[in-house]
Formats: C-alpha cells, sequence, structure tokens
C-alpha cells in the first residue's frame, strides 16, 4: 500500500469528519477518559488545541496536555473577560498566558477533561477558540485604536464585526486548503502588517474619499511572499469582497501540498492578472485603479504612550509587556487597575502588547503608574517596546530553542547597556523556522536552529536575519547572516550590532544593517 503524504492525510481526516464536528468528541474524551483517537487530535486544532511539547513535564509524568489558543476579536478584552481567562489560567493552564501577533491569547498544560468548563466559562463571557487554529479562517487582525485614534482614517470596528460574524464558525468554511489571515484597518500607520496577510483591506484617502487597497497572497512560513495589490473597493464593497476570495480560495486553493497550499501559491500558480480576473468576474464589478498608497515603515507602526481619544473625556494608552507574556497573575492584576480607574477594555496588538483603549482623562498618569508597578510600561524602552517571540521549546515541538525568557532577559539587557538609546527598533526570536515571531520583517531575528558548541557538538542555537522591513511595495525580508550562535551569546551579540550602529552615526538601524549585510568585515566581527 502508498503511504499517505501529510497533505493526503490532512486532507482525508477533514473529509470524514469536519472540524466543527469534533466537539462532541471533546466532550465524550473529558468523560470516559479513554485514549484520544490521533485524528481527532488533528481536528481539535478546529477548537484552537495543539498538543504541546514534553520538555517541562516530570519523567512521570505522561499526561496529554494541550495549548489553548482563545480568540479575541479585534483583540477586544473587558474586565470581565480579563478575570475569566485569569481564573482559567490558574485554575487549568499552571499560571501560563501568553499574548500572541494575531491579537489572540494562549494557554498552556490544558488536560481534556477540563475542556467542557473551559469552554462553557469562555462561552459565558463571550469568548470562544473555534476557528483559532486549523485550515480555517484566522482571527482577523485589526487596528487597537480604530475609531478613537485622532488620526484614524476610517473607523473599521463595524467593517470587521460584519467580517467576523460571517467567519466565525463558518461551517461552509471548515475546510479550507491551509490556514486563511484576513486583516482590515483603518490606521495612519498601518499598523496590522497588510503586506504578510492572505487578504487585507487597507483604508486610504483619496481625492476626498476613502476606499480600501486589497492586498492578497501575503504569509511568511512557507508562504514568504509580500502581498500584491489588487486595487481599491468601496466600503460597501468590502464584505462581499471577502466573502468571493474565501470562496475562491475554498474551492480553487492548492491541496496536493500542504507547503504549497496558501493562499499566495493559488496565486503563483494562476498568475496575478488571471486571479484579479476571475475575483472580478465572480463579483461582478472591477476593482478600481488609482496609485498605489504609501505605507509607514514597519518600525513606526506602533501606539505607545498616551493619547487623547477621540472620544471626549477619554484617552488611551499603548503599553508594552515583556514577549506576550503575561500570566494569570497580570490578568488579574490588570483587571484590578482598570476597574479601580474606571476603565474598561483592552486591545492586544500584533506586537504582543495592549493598549487600554477608554481611560478617563483624570486617570491617565494614575493608571499608568499602576502599570508600572506590575513591569507594564506605557512609556517602553525600544527594546522592550518590540521584542516579540514565539512560544519556543518550552511548549512548541516544532521549536528546537528557549524564547519567550530569553527574550525578556535580552530586552532588560539592552535596556542597562543603551539606557539612553531613543529608536524603534525590532527584534524577533523564534523556536523554529516557522515564522510566528515574524523574524523575517524585523530589524534583527533570530532563527532557532541547530549550531555547533565550543567542543562541536550538535546543539540548539540561533542564526541571525538582519534587515527585514514592511513598507509596503518597498517591504523585503530581512536576509540570513550566515552567523549562528549559542543562546548565551545572543545578549553579547545584539549588543554589538546596536553599537557598532550607534558609532556609524549613520541615521536609521534597518539601513544601517541594509547597508552592512554584505559587508564581510561587519558579519565576520559579530562572529
Amino acid at each position: 500500500m502508498v503511504r499517505e503524504t501529510a497533505a493526503q492525510r490532512v486532507e482525508r481526516i477533514k473529509k470524514e469528519k469536519d472540524g466543527l464536528s469534533v466537539l462532541a468528541d471533546i466532550k465524550d474524551y473529558a468523560i470516559s477518559n479513554k485514549e484520544i483517537d490521533p485524528e481527532d487530535i488533528d481536528r481539535f486544532k478546529w477548537y484552537g488545541l495543539y498538543t504541546q511539547n514534553k520538555t517541562l513535564q516530570d519523567d512521570h509524568d505522561d499526561t496529554l496536555y494541550f495549548m489553548l489558543r482563545v480568540k479575541l476579536e479585534q483583540g477586544a478584552v473587558n474586565v470581565e473577560q480579563l478575570r475569566c481567562l485569569s481564573n482559567i489560567s490558574k485554575e487549568f493552564a499552571r499560571s501560563t498566558a501568553d499574548f500572541t501577533t494575531r491579537q489572540d491569547i494562549q494557554f498552556h498544560f490544558i488536560q481534556i477533561i477540563d475542556l467542557p468548563e473551559i469552554f462553557f466559562r469562555l462561552q459565558n463571557v463571550g469568548l470562544s477558540s473555534v476557528f483559532a487554529a486549523g485550515d480555517v479562517p484566522r482571527n482577523v487582525a485589526t487596528c487597537p485604536v480604530t475609531g478613537i485614534d485622532q488620526d484614524d482614517i476610517y473607523d473599521t470596528t463595524y467593517l470587521a464585526h460584519d467580517i467576523n460574524n460571517y467567519l466565525r464558525g463558518n461551517p461552509e468554511l471548515v475546510n479550507l486548503p491551509r490556514k486563511y489571515k484576513i486583516g482590515i484597518s483603518g490606521c495612519s500607520k498601518h499598523c496590522i502588517g497588510h503586506e504578510i496577510q492572505d487578504l487585507s483591506f487597507t483604508a486610504v484617502k483619496i481625492d476626498g474619499e476613502v476606499l480600501f487597497a486589497v492586498t492578497v497572497g501575503g504569509g511568511l512560513g512557507s508562504n514568504k511572499k509580500i502581498a500584491l495589490h489588487l486595487g481599491y473597493v468601496e466600503t460597501t464593497q468590502v464584505l462581499n469582497t471577502v466573502k468571493v476570495i474565501t470562496i475562491i480560495y475554498r474551492d480553487h486553493g492548492l491541496r496536493k501540498s500542504r507547503k504549497k497550499a496558501r493562499l499566495g501559491h493559488l496565486i503563483d500558480e494562476w498568475g496575478l492578472d488571471k486571479f484579479k480576473a476571475f475575483t472580478e468576474e465572480k463579483l461582478g464589478f472591477e476593482f478600481i485603479k488609482k496609485p498605489i498608497f504609501k505605507s509607514t515603515p514597519y518600525a513606526r507602526r506602533e501606539h505607545f504612550g498616551i493619547h487623547k481619544s477621540s472620544i471626549v473625556g477619554e484617552s488611551y494608552i499603548g503599553c508594552a509587556i515583556n514577549g506576550g507574556h503575561i500570566g494569570s497573575k497580570g490578568l488579574a492584576d490588570l483587571a484590578d487597575i482598570l476597574e479601580e480607574n474606571d476603565a474598561t477594555t483592552i486591545k492586544v496588538t500584533n506586537t504582543q502588547n495592549f493598549i487600554v483603549i477608554d481611560v478617563p482623562d483624570h486617570n491617565t498618569e494614575k493608571l499608568a503608574k499602576e502599570l508600572l508597578d506590575i513591569n507594564i510600561d506605557a512609556h517602553p524602552s525600544p527594546f522592550k517596546a518590540r521584542t516579540i517571540s514565539c512560544t519556543g521549546i518550552k511548549f512548541c515541538k516544532f521549536a528546537v530553542v528557549e524564547t519567550k525568557d530569553q527574550a525578556i532577559l535580552l530586552a532588560e539587557y539592552l535596556e542597562k547597556r543603551f539606557p539612553d538609546f531613543n529608536e524603534n527598533v525590532s527584534i524577533s526570536l523564534n523556536g523554529c523556522p516557522n515564522s510566528c515571531a515574524h523574524p523575517h520583517v524585523v530589524d534583527i531575528g533570530l532563527l532557532g536552529t541547530k549550531v555547533k558548541d565550543e567542543e562541536g557538538n550538535t546543539v540548539a542555537g540561533f542564526e541571525i536575519i538582519l534587515g527585514g522591513n514592511l513598507e509596503g511595495e518597498a517591504s523585503n525580508f530581512g536576509l540570513k547572516t550566515g552567523i549562528k550562535i549559542l543562546p548565551k551569546y545572543i545578549n553579547s551579540t545584539l549588543e554589538k550590532i546596536i553599537e557598532k550602529y550607534i558609532n556609524s552615526e549613520q541615521n536609521g538601524l534597518n539601513r544601517f544593517l541594509k547597508d552592512n549585510i554584505q559587508n564581510e568585515n561587519f558579519i565576520e566581527s559579530l562572529r
């Protein structure tokens, strides 16, 4: 018998029983305590569940633990939800909780027996893990300050709500070829990263009218591509465009290889012209032809600090936490601080940070100070602000190296070493090549790999990538330097990079890195 390929296996599993149907099995497994069918474990992804690495398990502990990802639509979490998430973390997840680059939150050490209770609690506060993973539409990326930022081009709150209503648990979208990521933004800073979404809508004001630029086929990992511009649509055409392109992807997307199954791969197969023409035929109208808009550089896409809201009497506060790590206590403390200062809601960002969106003006400084007391910073150093990290080897089966703790220690080290450094800098630590923390679009990316130690042994380490940037059509992915280092040398190596940039007196770290990445002397000096 010919052995199934990975793609054939997944496609068969999805046809035999769709991911949404596995909820009944989850409840049955929780009650019966019987062994879980490995094919059902694959389907568990449709409810945000992955089996986790056994790195932190005791030798005698043979429990099957899961990571649970909970979707936060538009990144929003209110005080009641924060308390619910904190309790889930404390009672069922050994106090783990991390914000993600998709504006979700993840827990670890989840056991099957606890899932019915966890799902019940989430549902009671309006949260869900449905479609947080699997071959489905993932959480829609949105700007966290839409509707409250005074420089907002367009308030996309209601458009995002309509898109989420269409996508949320939609049985017609339960079997896409691969994961599918949509974004929509009216942000003047283009903070959602439209260049790396499968499908994205960016508000642009042209001749006094707001239109939405449509870009398709972007991604990282196996689909490392900058999204392509299709044209513009009117506000009233956004939702239908989502529906049409999503169905095209469902019906025509490639399914023979898991590594060639994203929307960008279909566009590569067809060519952009064919894809655009086919989409326009299904839509019944042509995309509006206007010049491509100018995008904000990646390093300047942030909302940190205290800002007056467009809502009278309110401000919003952009805050940084280390590598998205918040934990049960952090969630509870955050809920307390919001409640004590008459604020109600945070919105998680795609850099694993968050915004408190509705602070009464007279409470801003007090709230910011109380957040700083729990190490959440409204005025972060450049290193704390934009150092992001993936789950790493502690919990992820694909990772080869630890990232979360390393990211926190790195940011703290660079803060102490360069206390007066005030330029934007973006850093990413990834435990494997899957790019969950976006290492190819930051100034300095660290990619988990195998390296040789001083004795010639093969051990876990990082490869350095330099000079990535998102800036619309001027975007570029960072380049591998060929430098591979042990984790213990991360701090000193990045110290050298920052120090050399400062001494160069060049204007802009990203430009400096691009200019020097082919410089053998520069690269050799980092080894």
